[in-house]
């Protein structure tokens, strides 16, 4: 029997698109944007009480975190794919085994995970350049915080379970509760025993497992397919193909991006730790603008997904022109508030005139514009929506990534200033969103060859 929390969920497959993206979108956003808060609560913590050393510090690895973490990032992706999908065409049985299969996963890849991060930390931060006066400072950093990425992988996962199903708003509650531990955490690690990175790392290991733990008990709590239980955990070896198939790609490109994030970070690196820590700063007040825009690709993979399920495929052009439209309004209001309120935002990370003024050019250079990277996402969660991972990778890989590092290799060496870096931020954008956009249209015209005229017209 196909039966959930009905209270907690969402079909996507039928009702008025632009209200409902918005209300499955929004708790996700808030969710984001108060793990992000908690984030920065973290970054301010350091920079305050532990200096600009451990600010920098703290601040040249979310480069490295991202590349050694998102392949399996990437996999959660199939996974929300696949019990969208499922839920959509009502296939009980898939989805259960798609759940079951994915909670193994997610701890499977967790411990790989800390091994790789524990042995490559120190070889990689000095791949990228990473300065005397911080690299034992990152190392440990580093080391430190992917003990906890069982319990990171273990939530990312069943999160996405969750999403799928169009329950966004427990994920929020259990995000508020370990954020607050997070930052109380924070300053007791930090400023009552001097623990300086270490803390910060510790505080997120620990508030990480109490979101994991609380998503799990909502899982076992669940009635229908999505219930867990933790006796049948095992690896289906079909579903487990088809979330390598879906998510495998969208891991690759976003290892790729976050490769070509590490070469500027290693260009970044270079101008010294002034540069770095105010780099770092606004990298953190960007996040918040991605973040907001970064649920309405979630939302689009969902709708396409359960619509694609359900064979209405009609749905499906109007999903992404609704997330499409949310995620541009999203990005424009927040892009213009950080170059209004840049330096005073900039103001909470650090004291530092220097460090200010250094974070003010990222801010005008790659938030005012961010909303060409929320555009853009949202046309690659379309694509996986109905299937397609491999192209959207291609594209933007090739318009986005080898594009950045080509503009490292050429224009930065003529011009070697950190305005040229930046810039290579919004242009890259630009041309991947025009091809996406131009790829999408003619895959749907394949999509639609496969219904009938009855189905299309289906809303």
């Amino acid at each position: 029997m196909f039966r959930t929390h009905a209270h907690r969920t969402m079909d996507m497959t039928q009702g008025p698109l632009l209200s409902k993206v918005l209300f499955f979108a929004l708790p996700i956003m808030l969710s984001g944007i108060l793990q992000l808060a908690f984030n920065a609560a973290d970054t301010i913590v350091v920079g305050r009480y532990a200096g600009s050393e451990a600010l920098a510090a703290v601040g040249s690895v979310g480069s490295l975190n991202n590349l050694i973490i998102s392949m399996f990032i990437g996999l959660s992706v199939g996974v929300n794919v696949l019990v969208a999908r499922y839920t959509g065409a009502r296939e009980s049985q898939k989805v259960s085994d798609t759940v079951h299969t994915a909670v193994l996963l997610s701890l499977v890849g967790g411990a790989a995970l800390t091994v790789i991060g524990f042995v490559l930390a120190r070889p990689l931060l000095r791949l990228m350049g990473s300065p005397e006066d911080v690299i034992d400072l990152a190392v440990l950093y580093v080391r430190v915080l992917f003990l906890g990425m069982p319990v990171q992988m273990l939530y990312n996962f069943c999160a996405a379970i969750l999403r799928a199903v169009g329950d966004t708003k427990r994920p929020l509650y259990f995000l508020t509760i370990s954020g607050v531990i997070n930052v109380v955490l924070n300053l007791i690690f930090v400023i009552l025993f001097h623990m300086s990175v270490a803390g910060v790392a510790l505080a997120t290991i620990i508030s990480q497992a109490v979101s994991a733990v609380l998503i799990v008990l909502s899982l076992m709590s669940m009635d229908g397919p999505t219930h867990l239980n933790p006796r049948a955990l095992r690896i289906n070896g079909a579903i487990l193909k088809e979330i390598v198939r879906i998510g495998l790609p969208a891991g690759i490109q976003s290892s790729v991006f976050s490769l070509s994030n590490v070469v500027i970070q290693s260009s970044v690196n270079s101008f010294g730790s002034i540069v770095i820590a105010g780099n770092a700063a606004a990298m953190n007040i960007g996040s918040f603008i991605y973040q907001a825009m970064n649920t309405f690709h979630q939302a689009v993979t969902c709708f396409a997904s359960q619509n694609l399920g359900a064979r209405k495929p009609g749905r499906i052009r109007a999903a992404v022109n609704a997330c499409m439209f949310w995620a541009l309004v999203s990005g424009v209001l927040l892009g213009a508030g950080s170059c209004l309120f840049g330096r005073q935002l900039l103001s909470l990370y650090s004291s530092d005139p220097a460090v200010i003024e250094s974070g003010l050019m990222r801010v005008y250079l790659v938030c005012g514009p961010y909303f060409l990277c929320g555009i853009m996402d949202v046309m690659t969660g379309a694509l996986r929506g109905v299937g397609y991972s491999v192209l959207p990778m291609i594209i933007s890989l090739l318009g986005a990534c080898a594009l950045r590092i080509l503009w490292v290799m050429t224009l930065f060496r003529l011009y070697p200033t950190i305005e040229c870096l930046m810039l290579s931020y919004p242009v890259s954008w630009a041309l991947t969103f025009l091809v996406l956009i131009v790829s999408f249209s003619i895959v749907l015209r394949k999509v639609y060859k496969n219904y009938t005229p009855e189905e299309l017209a289906a809303r």
